[in-house]
């Protein structure tokens, strides 16, 4: 396990103001305890002392029933090595009943280690004019007034969490926990964050470029539901050999209109998100390093490795295995995150 290089615990504010959205503030706060209390049973000193911080000390009502108490005025004397910014659902009012934080961030972008944005909250860093010429992403719902309103952010619309030098900006809600664990794992190393990750039983196999998207999110999303049932029974079987004719018949349509209604709700072909839950189940299993290439292949239910080899070419433009060298891990290092 990797040893942080300082003698104190790494300060880590979590920003928020009236609205904010609640578990996008006790996701990461949940993942620094949780690395504190495992880093104690390794016989090591708390690696995080995280406070709550706002505009001003005192309760903070969230979109919820709960507030938080902020133990913190944010300023630009008392710096944090890293703080993050969490989002809301109506960002418009927030940033103008919140202009104090975008005026903050400005001011110690330059000063601070890391500086995150969570969901709706990239736009405090966008105000801030810290997001020009940068990638950047925000929840889905959002990404296009975010590119409407700040047209020099590059905005990609679609990853979990971007990393451009000491930016950082995330998805919404649970994509904050991927970008806190990200944290962990640059501070201590791999096995801590996945020591966390099984703690709060969420995956650590989701790295920052993986898509906000996903099959498992178009099936739920099924209004029929025996086509949700044949999309829920593939991504169960996507070892097997799969045919549409077979589906089809599982569904206990005629193949016409089977291909017909299943394209009409999914919004893709059969085939097409056949291929779609294989890659992405691919892109999981790649994420454990002792799992042969060729194995992954046969989990995911490609033909040969080379079949896979070509899904993630059209898909991404790499091989499987320079994906792995990549993501492996939650993405810290990655040079595309990077902004490079």
């Amino acid at each position: 396990m990797k040893i942080l290089k300082q003698q104190w615990p790494r300060a880590v504010d979590i920003v928020v103001y009236p609205g904010f959205k609640a578990l996008e503030a006790i996701g990461p706060i949940s993942v620094f305890e949780y690395a504190n209390i495992h880093l104690q049973r390794h016989g090591q000193a708390i690696g995080y002392d995280v406070r709550v911080a706002s505009v001003a000390v005192g309760p903070v009502q969230s979109d919820t029933l709960m507030s938080l108490h902020a133990s913190k005025a944010i300023n630009t004397l008392a710096l944090p090595h890293d703080a993050i910014i969490v989002g809301t659902r109506n960002i418009e009012s927030a940033l103008s009943a919140a202009r104090p934080i975008v005026d903050w961030a400005a001011a110690v972008s330059e000063k601070i280690e890391r500086l995150a944005a969570l969901c709706s909250g990239t736009f405090f860093l966008a105000a801030a004019g810290l997001l020009k010429g940068k990638r950047a992403t925000t929840h889905w719902s959002v990404a296009a007034l975010l590119q409407e309103q700040f047209p020099s952010v590059m905005v990609d619309a679609d990853a979990i969490f971007i990393r451009s030098g000491n930016i950082w900006t995330s998805a919404g809600v649970t994509a904050g926990i991927d970008l806190a664990l990200a944290f962990v794992e640059e501070d201590f190393g791999r096995e801590l964050a996945l020591e966390v990750a099984s703690d709060m039983i969420v995956y650590l196999k989701r790295p920052g470029g993986q898509s906000q998207f996903s099959t498992h999110l178009k099936s739920q999303r099924t209004i029929q539901p025996n086509i949700r049932e044949i999309q829920n029974w593939i991504l169960a079987h996507l070892h097997e050999r799969l045919s549409v004719a077979s589906l089809a018949d599982k569904a206990r349509m005629s193949l016409r209109n089977f291909t017909r209604i299943f394209h009409q709700e999914v919004g893709m072909s059969t085939l097409e998100f056949i291929e779609m839950a294989r890659f992405e189940h691919a892109r999981q299993l790649l994420a454990d390093l002792n799992l042969p290439i060729k194995t992954v292949a046969t989990r995911s239910g490609f033909a040969t490795d080379d079949q896979m080899r070509r899904a993630f070419q059209k898909s991404l433009g790499i091989t499987p295995k320079i994906y792995r060298e990549r993501f492996a891990t939650t993405g810290v290092h990655d040079a595309l995150l990077a902004g490079a």
